[in-house]
């Protein structure tokens, strides 16, 4: 009868969290019942089949049939809202009504239907479906232990196919309890958030702490402070200028002790291309091939960048390639209008069922023609990791790449790698890296709430670059170069190297001293005068501001101020003279305590409606290049945790349309400002040949990625 399927859900003042346990035979469904119903001092549902199926069995009437699982679901049914009405906050079901329906179906090939409707219709917080990783038991009424594989990814997929929010545990009874009171305890925090089982498991799924989602949704609801901009750091004002004389000595400086350092070279290499051939998308979309010629799209468009990529067509890296595609695929080609080759030529480069050059990452497409072959950014920054972050003989060099990516850059690793080994007598170890899940930020309606699909699932987007501190805090490195893939260059490369070294050399020399200072002060070696110095050089080579009344605090105070500043990671990056190239700068920053640190700060992080702030953000001088050297240990040789290092307040909120809905995201601070806020910073000017990105496909007719033989 229907009535004596019904779950009840009015269970007292108090709503009552049901967990389902679930799983096949002998897989601690009980064990794990009892434990959490211990921990958590309420009660827990038994099995109703077992004394039913023993009894059963004990009177002669013989083992479970067909007709045993209305009876079985009647019992069950009715345990569980008994127990409900006395249970304390949980309530833990050692099985359920969808355990029943998938036996019946799985040994009879048929369910009832008042068993089935109500298997579907009883609702629980949580399903805990239990792993086959446990031995099997033989208590007399279990089948045989042959199939359990089979048997698990029956009950597994029974639970998704009914859309139950479920989380696997596995390993022993120990790890399982610790596992399931940790989830229960975050599922608990999700409810008062408004978050259901469902978006619950998403989240859980994605590795987002819930403390990181809260305060996701409290930046949607209450903003981001903007960035107080004091003014631009300049030079002797925040951004230190060296001379060639000083480049080589700190280059040789670095060469002198990198001996015993291992050293990295970090290339953020995840994004797509797309950007690249933007012109050439939207030249291709609203083209109006039959009635038009391409000049006359330009004047139309006013597209000064599709004539410069015609005109210097035939100086790309890629253009032999694809000239010989069209020549193979159209005999009468040579004969083609030059419209028509053009345009065919634009198709061909873009398309996806030809070179889909605008899907591809910026690391594997062909930038640089050398006279005896075509070079890649990936190719080109094994080269750099020969010529400055190599120790030995051996250099290490971490790729942070799109997962979907890496069969391409596997691909060229071995086409090239062994090569520039042998050329150079140095072995490569290439290492990849993808962006954490867990950095992925929840995504919002206009009015804050939880933004879902027409499936009702949360809707995340990935944090943006700033996720990479997690990549660059799992490295195994003493110094760590930063680049971007697509400032690379064709020659001069030995200036690269000189200028690389010297920010390398810039920084060994600063570490030491601070290493030197901290020893001293740990091992209480340090008195006035010694605090004196260190604080002369705190303020004036470290550019940093100490705590205000700093000359009045008590000795041992000031000794924990001067610790707290000088142990930290410390980066010194590149500045290059600012041409108006769209990006950060360097830029002194009031803190929350009205301090003035050194900041790296994008656009986006400025109130742009503050006609000062907008001033001092067009005065800055000098430019981010994304040229860093960072120190990621501490003077006893041991790692940062760079997370403890980040200003989640330099983050920023992004709007774009979905259909016909706006949704917001967060982005994680970027990886050179927010994400590295808190670390030891030291600006560095470097010349413009150090920079030499490729934003757009026609940066690629700069001399800088021109091939020229003399050199």
């Amino acid at each position: 009868m229907e009535e004596n399927l019904r779950q009840n859900t009015k269970t007292g003042a108090s709503e009552i969290i049901r967990i389902a346990i679930f799983g096949p035979e002998s897989t601690g469904k009980t064990t794990l019942a009892k434990q959490l119903a211990e921990y958590y001092k309420t009660v827990w549902v038994p099995e109703f089949a077992r004394d039913y199926l023993q009894e059963k069995l004990d009177s002669g009437r013989g083992v479970c049939d067909i007709d045993d699982m209305l009876p079985i679901a009647y019992g069950q049914t009715k345990l569980e809202n008994e127990s409900a009405a006395i249970a304390n906050t949980y309530l833990f079901c050692d099985t359920n009504l969808m355990v029943t329906k998938v036996f019946s179906e799985l040994y009879y090939n048929f369910c009832d239907s008042l068993l089935d409707k109500a298997a579907r219709t009883h609702q629980y917080d949580l399903f805990f479906l239990t792993d086959i990783d446990v031995p099997w038991e033989d208590d007399g009424l279990r089948d045989s232990p042959e199939g359990r594989d089979s048997i698990f990814s029956v009950f597994r997929q029974s639970l998704i196919d009914n859309k139950k929010p479920f989380i696997t545990l596995s390993g022993d009874k120990e790890t399982r309890l610790k596992k399931a009171v940790s989830v229960l305890n975050d599922l608990n925090v999700a409810k008062k958030m408004g978050i259901d089982s469902r978006n619950f498991v998403q989240i859980y799924e994605h590795g987002i702490p819930l403390e990181r989602v809260r305060e996701q949704l409290e930046f949607y609801q209450n903003g981001i402070p903007k960035a107080i901009l004091d003014r631009p750091a300049t030079v002797n004002d925040g951004i230190l200028r060296l001379a060639t004389e000083d480049f080589l000595d700190k280059a040789a400086f670095f060469d002198e002790n990198k001996a015993s350092l291992k050293l990295m070279k970090l290339v953020p290499a995840s994004g797509a291309a797309t950007r690249m051939f933007k012109f050439l998308n939207e030249f291709l979309r609203d083209y109006h091939y039959e009635t038009e010629s391409i000049n006359a799209y330009i004047n139309r468009k006013r597209d000064l960048e599709l004539s410069l990529f015609i005109v210097g067509m035939d100086k790309f890296s890629f253009f032999e390639a694809i000239d010989k595609r069209l020549k193979t695929d159209f005999a009468d080609f040579e004969f083609w209008p030059a419209d028509k080759k053009n345009y065919y030529f634009i198709t061909y480069l873009l398309y996806p069922d030809y070179f889909d050059f605008a899907s591809k990452p910026k690391g594997v497409l062909p930038f640089h023609k050398y006279s005896d072959h075509v070079a890649t950014p990936f190719e080109e920054h094994l080269n750099e990791c020969v010529a400055y972050a190599a120790v030995q003989q051996k250099g290490h060099l971490h790729f942070t790449i799109t997962e979907s990516h890496q069969l391409l850059f596997d691909k060229l690793e071995q086409e090239f790698k062994s090569k520039i080994e042998s050329d150079s007598n140095t072995l490569i170890e290439v290492g990849y890296s993808y962006q954490d899940k867990s950095t992925d930020s929840i995504t919002v309606d206009t009015n804050n709430r939880l933004a879902r699909n027409q499936n009702k699932e949360l809707l995340f987007r990935p944090g943006g670059h700033g996720a990479l501190i997690e990549n660059l805090n799992a490295l195994d490195a003493d110094i760590v170069f930063i680049k971007n893939i697509d400032n690379v260059i064709q020659n001069h490369i030995e200036a690269i190297a000189l200028y690389k070294k010297g920010l390398a050399g810039v920084l060994l020399g600063f570490q030491q001293r601070v290493f030197s200072y901290l020893r001293a002060i740990y091992g209480q070696e340090v008195g006035e005068d010694e605090v004196d110095e260190i604080v002369l050089f705190v303020q004036k080579e470290l550019n940093i501001e100490l705590d205000k009344g700093f000359s009045k605090f008590t000795f041992d105070n000031k000794i924990k101020e001067l610790i707290r500043v000088l142990d930290r990671p410390i980066r010194v990056c590149g500045m290059v003279i600012n041409e108006g190239e769209p990006g950060g700068g360097p830029f002194w920053v009031i803190d929350g305590k009205g301090k003035t640190t050194l900041q790296i700060v994008e656009s986006s992080q400025v109130d742009l409606k503050n006609e000062k702030q907008q001033l001092i953000l067009e005065s800055a001088t000098h430019f981010n290049p994304v040229d860093l050297v960072c120190g990621i240990k501490n003077y006893q040789n041991e790692k940062f945790d760079l997370t403890r290092y980040v200003d989640p307040l330099s983050g920023f909120i992004l709007e774009r349309k979905l259909g016909n809905e706006t949704i917001k995201s967060y982005e994680l601070p970027g990886l050179w400002n927010g994400a590295m806020a808190k670390w030891i910073t030291i600006f560095v000017e470097v010349p413009m040949v150090t920079f030499n990105p490729v934003k757009n496909v026609n940066d690629l007719l700069k001399p800088a990625h021109q091939f020229h033989q003399s050199l």
